[in-house]
């Protein structure tokens, strides 16, 4: 009786002890195959975000190298629009009426924001060809066009040509040149301030004086540059293609008019001619008077005389 419970007891051990390792064993695999499914799974993500930030990457690199020659671009045009140059044109038209060419001309130059610095006309007399010139200052970026304007309603083009300077260099010195200069007589001025001998005040006065009028200057100069690059110096020489009949003169072609001013000019001559000799005799008729009476004077002597040598 007490070996059968013994191995009924036995029997019952082994047997729990084997569900337990079959417990074990299922869990452990259990885990581990869910530990591969997230190692795989992790991988997977890992394959997946790296898949995206290369995307990421080429679309970031594509827009970079789509928008760099937009930038370029604009870079080109913002350093084009930042240099200086001054423009000056010369142009020499013909025109078929002067008078109606030039007053469109001054109106076109109205119209593009400009202004009339010199105008002058010649000729005409004689029936001598009118011709001209007319100096203008026009916006720098409208004197093209209105140069365009002007060839195109003219009836032919003898000479046109522009000419630009680039004064970026010399405008960037100055402005360089300026700043520099205010801040040595911003230092002066708090120099003055802190001075207490009269002799150091003369003294920073001098030095003051002098940045001041370079500054005075430069600022000048850059002034200068300014208007010039903001406005061209545009000159127009115009000329009538026409010829100029002369007109007939009807003055020249009545005779009779003609003959009566002449008949009249030579009486009021001898008119003029009787009236002085007139005046001479009357007025120098005591010294005539005179002149007369020595003469038969002498006259008579000398008769006499003459008289008595034939009778001798």
């Amino acid at each position: 009786m007490k070996y059968r419970f013994l191995l009924t007891f036995v029997i019952g051990f082994i047997m729990v002890l084997g569900a337990c390792s079959n417990n074990e064993s299922t869990s452990e695999g259990q885990s581990a195959d869910s530990s591969e499914m997230n190692d795989a799974s992790t991988e997977q993500s890992a394959k997946e975000n790296s898949k995206m930030e290369l995307t990421t990457s080429d679309s970031k690199n594509q827009d970079q190298t789509k928008a760099t020659p937009a930038n370029k671009e604009s870079s080109f045009s913002s350093q084009d629009s930042s240099r200086k140059m001054i423009y000056n044109a010369n142009l020499s038209v013909e025109v078929k009426d002067f008078e109606a060419s030039v007053n469109d001309i001054q109106s076109r130059i109205t119209e593009a924001g400009g202004y009339i610095v010199n105008s002058s006309t010649n000729g005409g007399a004689d029936g001598k060809r009118l011709y001209g010139q007319v100096t203008a200052r026009i916006p720098q970026e409208r004197f093209r066009d209105f140069l365009k304007t002007v060839e195109k309603e003219s009836m032919k083009v003898l000479e046109s040509n522009v000419t630009g300077e680039d004064v970026t260099e010399e405008y960037v010195d100055l402005e360089s040149r300026l700043k520099s200069r205010k801040v040595v007589e911003k230092r002066l001025l708090d120099f003055m301030e802190k001075a207490e001998k009269t002799e150091d005040l003369l003294k920073i006065s001098a030095d003051l004086a002098n940045v001041q009028e370079e500054i005075e200057q430069i600022t000048g100069r850059m002034n200068y540059l300014q208007n010039k690059a903001d406005l061209a110096t545009v000159t127009i020489n115009i000329s009538e293609n026409k010829i100029n009949v002369p007109k007939i003169e009807e003055e020249n072609l009545n005779t009779w008019e003609r003959t009566k001013k002449l008949f009249m000019e030579s009486v009021n001559f001898l008119l003029s001619t009787l009236s002085g000799l007139f005046v001479f005799i009357v007025g120098s008729l005591p010294v005539l008077l005179l002149l007369g009476l020595i003469g038969f004077v002498s006259f008579r002597i000398y008769k006499k005389k003459k008289k008595n040598k034939d009778q001798g």
